[in-house]
């Protein structure tokens, strides 16, 4: 366990850059990463709006930003995270991917969607260190994923920080109260405790902690809480890359919804 991966809830659209008063407890949060992680050398970053059928990496100098979100204010189109892309770092990723036969592609052209900037503009606003993204595969298939964390775990020893960034409950449909008194959402606490369990029981063996995310359909309110998975996968990729318990270094909520972060 390297320490060097976390997986993070990236909030909802821009709002967590906003001022957003339902995105305070996850801002704050995000802002301490540095004072807590420290600054690696790269960041790997597994976005939830990504997905390609062959596990596919940013590899261009420059990335542009992709404004991957609808219906906000002028000015959110317009921010700007200029950290430059990292080429060895992709090419050195692929090589991981092709080694434990996940058949990669190097994208050059593909820019940096939300997922990777609205949370890196909290934890390293300079937007000084070298950043590639890395596609969910479209199967969107659990057991796949960890392995596609397994593959790309040794970066984690080299000083690049293995980024995933999602969200522990992502259901658009149900996001606020859903008990208007007590602003408590019982399904939403049964999967979010279920998650905790299964990351952080050292009492489980890996093979019990594999088989429990891999069919994490089998949950309580599973799909109430990820109605599609593709905000949990980023979990699953860290798993992959830290092989073993996780520690929750964050709770809180987000559009009043309990929401955690994981690290490795």
């Amino acid at each position: 366990m390297s320490g060097n991966i976390l997986c993070i809830p990236h909030g909802g659209g821009p709002l967590p850059v906003m001022g957003d008063p339902s995105h305070a407890e996850i801002v704050a949060y995000l802002r301490g990463v540095e004072a807590s992680l420290g600054r690696p050398s790269a960041i790997l970053v597994v976005s939830a709006h990504w997905e390609c059928p062959r596990p596919t990496l940013t590899s261009g100098p420059t990335p542009p930003l992709i404004y991957d979100y609808y219906g906000f204010p002028p000015a959110t189109y317009q921010l700007r995270y200029p950290a430059p892309g990292a080429p060895a770092v992709a090419a050195r990723v692929a090589g991981l991917l092709a080694g434990a036969g996940l058949d990669p592609v190097l994208d050059a052209d593909r820019g940096f969607d939300h997922g990777m900037f609205i949370p890196l503009m909290l934890m390293y606003p300079d937007a000084g260190i070298p950043v590639v993204q890395l596609s969910l595969l479209a199967s969107l298939d659990p057991a796949r994923h960890i392995e596609l964390g397994a593959a790309i775990a040794p970066v984690a020893d080299e000083g690049v920080l293995i980024l995933g960034s999602g969200l522990s409950f992502h259901n658009m449909n149900a996001f606020g109260p859903a008990h208007p008194a007590s602003g408590i959402d019982l399904d939403n606490e049964a999967f979010d405790s279920w998650l905790d369990a299964t990351l952080t029981d050292t009492t489980l063996t890996e093979a019990e902690r594999t088989q429990r995310l891999t069919g994490w359909g089998q949950a309580p309110a599973a799909r109430y809480n990820h109605p599609r998975e593709e905000h949990l996968l980023p979990l699953h990729v860290c798993y992959g890359a830290g092989a073993g318990p996780a520690t929750r270094v964050f709770e809180g909520r987000v559009l009043e919804k309990k929401v955690a972060a994981y690290r490795w």
